[in-house]
């Protein structure tokens, strides 16, 4: 009988150590590894003459990897810049129009004092200084009408210019540059394809460094800080791999625990996302599984 108490003693001591051993043993947050992808898509319309992209390679911000068909467009921008150069000759052609007479209506003017004088002594006629009142207004109403049409010639000008810069946009935007330092995860087309504005090209990422969303519970809240560093670990061979990680964000308000991760809780308790930045030695892929160890703790 005291055998049988003292196994059972024991028992229920070794069972209170592994449980207490296995709540040690427990990870602080539970997540995946996420990185910010970019989907990179056409801006022109035409064929592919050129893509040099593959999936896995690694491209760097500002990279020129391919070219868009821009043979319709130029021509159109020298149809444009022919255009323009015959409203030019348009506007050259009114602006003589004004200096001419501009220049009568000078000499008008010279001809008007002198018959002021004249009458003033005794040696002209009102009949002269009509007529020549009437020339003057007649020219001032010429300037202004050749004015006008030499408005709607520069406007003309202007819209022609600013067809020419949307083309040369066009133009700039055929020739297709890498956005963003990172690694290709998707190719969607191949050279000699046609592409069209919108069209998804690749989708890059920058994977030098991966963010990981951990989820915790209100009661561990105080235990983590904005740029807090913490132990990360994943899944090796025969054991577990350590990174050092920095806490960048953490959510202000909770939701309900995310069905993808794995927690000895309940799925209706509510926790907090935590995003943590881990420098990626290549071993690190999006979407893997890790584990967060706050480092006070180990």
């Amino acid at each position: 009988m005291k055998i049988t108490k003292i196994i059972i003693g024991l028992f229920i001591i070794t069972s209170t150590i592994i449980s207490c051993n296995n709540n040690n043993n427990k990870a602080d947050g539970y997540g995946n590894f996420e990185a910010t992808e970019t989907v990179v898509s056409s801006e022109s319309n035409g064929k592919l003459l050129q893509f040099t992209v593959e999936e896995g390679q690694q491209l760097k911000q500002h990279e020129i990897i391919g070219l868009v068909d821009t043979v319709a467009l130029s021509l159109k921008k020298a149809q444009l810049v022919a255009s323009k150069e015959i409203i030019h000759s348009k506007s050259k052609g009114v602006l003589s129009q004004i200096s001419v007479l501009n220049a009568q209506l000078k000499t008008a003017i010279i001809s008007k004092n002198r018959i002021v004088n004249l009458i003033k002594a005794n040696a002209g006629t009102q009949k002269q200084l009509d007529d020549i009142n009437g020339k003057i207004a007649t020219l001032k109403q010429q300037i202004n009408s050749v004015k006008t049409q030499n408005i709607a010639v520069l406007n003309e000008l202007k819209n022609s210019d600013a067809q020419i810069a949307q083309l040369d946009d066009q133009i700039k935007k055929s020739v297709i540059t890498n956005p963003v330092n990172g690694t290709v995860l998707v190719k969607y087309a191949e050279p000699h394809e046609i592409t069209s504005f919108g069209k998804p090209l690749y989708k890059i990422a920058d994977l030098s460094s991966l963010e990981l969303r951990v989820y915790i519970s209100e009661s561990q809240l105080p235990e983590i800080k904005i740029r807090q560093k913490v132990s990360i670990k994943i899944d090796a061979a025969n054991n577990t791999k350590n990174f050092k990680g920095t806490i960048t964000w953490i959510a202000s308000e909770a939701e309900f625990t995310p069905k993808i991760i794995q927690t000895k809780e309940e799925r209706i308790n509510l926790v907090y996302a935590v995003k943590i930045t881990v420098k990626n030695d290549g071993s690190l892929k999006i979407g893997m599984p890790a584990e967060m160890w706050i480092s006070n703790k180990q």
